[in-house]
């Protein structure tokens, strides 16, 4: 499978379009379980060796496959800025039925903070408003992940 790094410009025209950045190669073509999305991240991305909160976003097809991959924000050590706006307008510009949120934290303690669960909340109501619904939210920290769909809290 090849997964695409997109990002966004602005045309003469004033219009937000899809810029491909990059392909990378990748050997799984579905990506049904957070496993193997988190070590997918820790291979292409090196999240897990980031020294600041880097966010991404996954836009997926019905099928659980990657239609492209977004850089979303680089924060601080212990926070990043997330905007709606950002994410849902990348998400559907590349045709995605559903988004993956991930992110890292540097200390390397996966587990959620009040903040990473608040943020969540507002996307996944969000994305049941507009049709594009958030099916996982990873946390990467070290060699461990947290997926808010594994804990139930989607």
């Amino acid at each position: 499978m090849k997964i695409t790094f997109y990002d966004t410009k602005v045309t003469e025209e004033h219009r937000i379009v899809l810029v491909e950045e990059s392909v990378v190669g990748y050997s799984v073509e579905n990506f049904e379980m957070p496993a193997l999305i988190a070590e997918m991240l820790n291979n292409v991305t090196h999240l897990n060796e980031k020294g600041e909160e880097h966010c991404y976003m996954l836009a997926m097809d019905i099928k659980n496959r990657i239609l492209g991959m977004f850089f979303i924000s680089k924060g601080t050590k212990n926070q990043s800025v997330v905007g709606g706006r950002e994410v849902f307008m990348r998400a559907l510009l590349v045709g995605a039925s559903h988004i993956i949120l991930c992110h890292n934290h540097p200390s390397g303690d996966c587990f959620p903070s009040k903040e990473d669960i608040v943020i969540t909340k507002k996307f996944k109501d969000a994305g049941e408003l507009i049709g594009v619904p958030v099916s996982d939210h990873i946390i990467v920290g070290g060699d461990s992940y947290f997926s808010f769909l594994e804990h139930e809290l989607l």
